[in-house]
């Protein structure tokens, strides 16, 4: 990562670091310019292009390994994807009318839940 770009991720850094999910999820609403027409279609299908891009990223990784420095760039473009995919969670829950932080709350939960049955472990939603 060359200076500029060090310097362009800590301000967004620092701009962003006490940024709570609801606060993501509203101000990502305004760059969701998509055919109203395809709501939930639209972000699903973006979800699943991001998340494919994102596990890309990870197998060319594995493939071609990295020395330190490029280790430090694989990373950043990985974190980018990941982003993009967070972008693509908040436009889908906004069009099924659920906010991020109630998933996320929900979510923890049921993993709690999972983990205090000693079902982490295995396949299935209902265990």
């Amino acid at each position: 990562m060359n200076k500029l770009e060090q310097e362009a991720s800590n301000w967004m850094k620092e701009r962003y670091k006490d940024m709570k999910l609801q606060e993501y999820q509203e101000k990502a609403a305004e760059f969701a310019i998509y055919p109203k027409t395809h709501v939930i279609t639209y972000p699903a299908l973006g979800l699943a292009g991001e998340a494919g891009e994102v596990a890309n990223k990870v197998k060319k990784f594995i493939r071609d390994g990295a020395d330190r420095e490029s280790f430090e760039v694989k990373k950043m473009e990985i974190a980018a994807e990941i982003g993009d995919v967070l972008w693509y969670c908040a436009a889908l829950a906004n069009d099924l009318g659920f906010e991020l932080s109630a998933l996320a709350a929900a979510n923890l939960n049921k993993l709690q839940g999972r983990k205090d049955r000693g079902k982490i472990s295995g396949d299935g939603d209902n265990r």
